[in-house]
């Protein structure tokens, strides 16, 4: 029996054998329905999760990068995680990249046979000069994809904090990562295909891990976004109520604050609650490391 035949996510369904006989009601409620062990697989992993949280925030307040890597929908879905850091907490695009078997050609569509080269796993590392700051993400729903592979071997030579995220226990991603996270969520509706409940549970954990890692980082002040990059009108206005719910403040001061601290919800706050001018509360949160809840307590 091959190893893939030994493997949960590929282990046929015993509930949905006839899965092809539904109707469509059925069929649409068999494939939500079992998203729910998704939800569970990463429950099971909070431990681990909070781990590589704690780990990884020296290294990010050391200038570290996030590399997510990947091949197929694990490596496209490290991708829409490392993307979605920068409007949303601000966070510097070059600090969050995403290595894809196959290359950017693999964004859009299958790169056939790029996640077996563990040896371009490893070139994309060193392509991407991953050092002793960074954190390595690599996903693979098999756990045994060699490039995920070559790229956690060789994160781990180059000093890296490596995490591996699989969906079968016992397999070679989890083996070789530093923090390994564990995702069992067995076998699937459709026997095999992992971009199921696999891939859910691997993007709940994803935004899990990145968004405890940006509070962590300041980026949160209670639980409001406050450093949201306005990149458009709707985060714009965003900015706008963050502003008003984190200071009390009307509308029409919320966004004189706003224009003084070149729309930045943090200084904004702080210039508000402090009755501060724009350098005066800018020096105050870079003294107490960005922290919005510091810089309302801290002595001026």
């Amino acid at each position: 029996m091959s190893a893939a035949h030994t493997l949960r996510t590929e282990i046929p369904n015993a509930s949905h054998r006839e899965l092809d006989t539904y109707d469509t009601r059925r069929l649409v409620d068999a494939f939500v329905i079992d998203q729910k062990s998704a939800v569970e697989a990463v429950v099971q992993s909070s431990a681990d999760i909070a781990r590589a949280v704690d780990a990884s925030v020296p290294r990010m307040l050391s200038g570290g990068r996030l590399v997510y890597a990947g091949a197929g929908t694990s490596g496209r879905l490290g991708l829409l995680d490392s993307v979605e850091l920068v409007p949303t907490f601000s966070w510097e695009p070059e600090r969050a990249i995403a290595l894809l078997a196959g290359g950017p050609n693999a964004i859009h569509r299958a790169v056939e046979g790029a996640e077996d080269s563990r040896e371009q796993g490893a070139a994309d590392v060193e392509a991407a000069q991953v050092g002793a700051n960074d954190v390595v993400l690599a996903i693979a729903a098999s756990g045994t994809t060699p490039y995920a592979l070559g790229v956690i071997e060789k994160a781990s030579a180059s000093g890296a904090l490596t995490v591996g995220i699989a969906n079968n226990p016992g397999t070679p991603l989890l083996a070789a990562a530093q923090i390994a996270i564990l995702l069992d969520t067995g076998s699937e509706v459709i026997s095999g295909s992992t971009r199921l409940k696999a891939g859910s549970a691997q993007k709940i954990a994803l935004n899990t891990f990145s968004s405890a890692l940006m509070v962590r980082l300041n980026k949160v002040y209670g639980n409001l976004m406050v450093d949201v990059k306005p990149t458009n009108a709707k985060l714009i206005r965003r900015c706008v109520n963050l502003t008003m719910l984190a200071t009390g403040v009307d509308e029409d001061t919320a966004i004189a604050a706003l224009d003084g601290s070149n729309f930045h919800v943090k200084t904004a706050i702080v210039m508000i609650r402090r009755s501060l001018g724009f350098e005066a509360a800018r020096r105050l949160l870079d003294r107490v490391g960005g922290s919005v809840r510091l810089a309302l307590t801290e002595a001026k």
